[in-house]
C-alpha cells in the first residue's frame, strides 16, 4: 500500500487524514505546526495533531521546515507521495522528496482564488459557486498542475463557517479520489491557465471593517464571508461592534446617512447602507459575549433612532 506522509494544522484538515487511514493508506507520520500558547490551557495542540495522535501516528512539529533534523527524520519515512492540505508553504527540498511529489488540496476551483482565504473571498465578492482543487505542488503558491475538481455550490445566505464545515468533508472525498488514481496511474496533470487566476490573500483586521457607503447586498456578503472567523465590524457607541449574521431589511426611504443604526429598541436593529437598510440579527459588543440581536437591545439601553 502506498505510504503517505500528511501535512496540515487546522480542522479543515482532520477529515482527509481520516479518510485516508480508514482506506488502509500507510500514514507513517503526520507533520503540523508547533503547539501554540493557550493562556490558562498551557500550549495547545493543533486540530492535525489531536487527530493523529488518537490514531497512534508519529506527529512532527519542526518550526523551521527547512531544519536538516526534520529533514532526515522526514526522508527516513520513505513516502511515495506527501499530501497537503491547509499548511504552510513547503520548500522545494520538501515537496520534492516523495517520488511521486506532493498533493495539495485547495478551497477554491483553481486558478480562482489563489492564495490563504480562498472560502472568504468567494463570499465577499457574491460568488455564488466554488469548489475544490487537488493539485502538485510547485515552486509558485497555488500553480502547480491541476489533478482533480469538484464543484461546490454557495448558497444565498451562506456563511464562511458553513461553507468551510461543507467543503473539508468534500474536500476528504476529492483527495481520497486522487490518491486512489495516482496510485493506478489514471490521473493526468494539466497546467493551470494562469491568465484566469484571481487571487484570495490573508485577510487583515481592516479588510474586516464594513463600509456602509456600499450597497446592501455587499455589506450582506462581507459579514457572511468573515462569519464566523475574524468577523466584519463598525463602530457603536464608540465600541467595536462585530456583525456576524444579517438580512436585507424591508425597504424603507434612504434618509441618506449610511452607518446610522435604527431601532425600536426591542426587536430589530437596522443599518444605513448607499440603497437601502441591513438587518442585524446576531453581533458582539466589545466587551461582550456574541448574542441574538433581541438579547443585545433588551440588556443595552441607547437613544435609538426610528425608521
Amino acid at each position: 500500500m502506498m505510504r503517505i506522509v500528511f501535512m496540515g494544522t487546522p480542522e479543515f484538515a482532520v477529515p482527509t487524514l481520516q479518510l485516508l487511514v480508514q482506506h488502509g493508506y500507510d500514514v507513517p507520520a503526520v507533520v503540523t505546526a508547533p503547539d501554540k500558547p493557550g493562556g490558562r490551557l498551557g500550549l495547545q495542540m493543533s486540530a492535525v495533531k489531536k487527530a493523529a495522535l488518537s490514531m497512534g501516528i508519529p506527529v512532527l512539529q519542526p518550526p523551521k521546515l527547512r531544519d536538516p533534523g526534520f529533514l532526515e527524520s522526514l526522508r527516513a519515512y520513505r513516502a511515495d507521495l506527501q499530501v497537503v492540505v491547509a499548511f504552510r508553504m513547503l520548500p522545494e527540498v520538501v515537496w520534492n522528496m516523495p517520488p511521486m511529489g506532493t498533493l495539495n488540496l485547495h478551497a477554491s476551483l483553481l486558478p480562482r482564488y489563489r492564495g490563504a482565504a480562498p472560502i472568504n473571498w468567494a463570499i465577499i465578492n457574491g460568488e455564488t459557486l466554488t469548489g475544490l482543487t487537488t493539485f502538485l505542488l510547485r515552486h509558485d503558491i497555488d500553480t502547480g498542475d491541476l489533478l482533480f475538481q469538484e464543484k461546490v455550490a454557495i448558497g444565498t445566505d451562506e456563511t464562511a463557517g458553513m461553507l468551510h464545515d461543507r467543503m473539508m468533508h468534500i474536500g476528504a472525498g476529492l483527495v481520497l479520489q486522487t490518491v486512489q488514481a495516482l496510485q493506478t496511474g489514471a490521473a493526468t496533470p494539466a497546467p493551470q491557465d494562469h491568465t484566469q487566476a484571481t487571487h484570495a490573500p490573508k485577510i487583515f483586521t481592516e479588510n474586516c471593517r464594513i463600509d456602509f457607503s456600499k450597497s446592501t447586498q455587499e455589506i450582506h456578503n462581507l459579514v457572511r464571508g468573515l462569519s464566523p472567523h475574524p468577523g466584519a465590524w463598525t463602530i457603536f457607541d464608540e465600541k467595536v461592534m462585530k456583525i456576524y449574521s444579517t438580512q436585507q431589511a424591508y425597504t424603507y426611504p434612504v434618509k441618506g446617512t449610511p452607518g446610522r443604526f435604527f431601532s425600536d429598541g426591542k426587536l430589530y436593529l437596522y443599518i444605513e447602507t448607499a440603497d437601502g437598510y441591513i438587518q442585524v440579527t446576531d453581533l458582539q459588543l466589545e466587551g461582550k459575549k456574541r448574542m441574538g440581536v433581541r438579547d443585545f437591545l433588551n440588556g443595552y439601553k441607547y437613544p435609538w433612532h426610528a425608521l
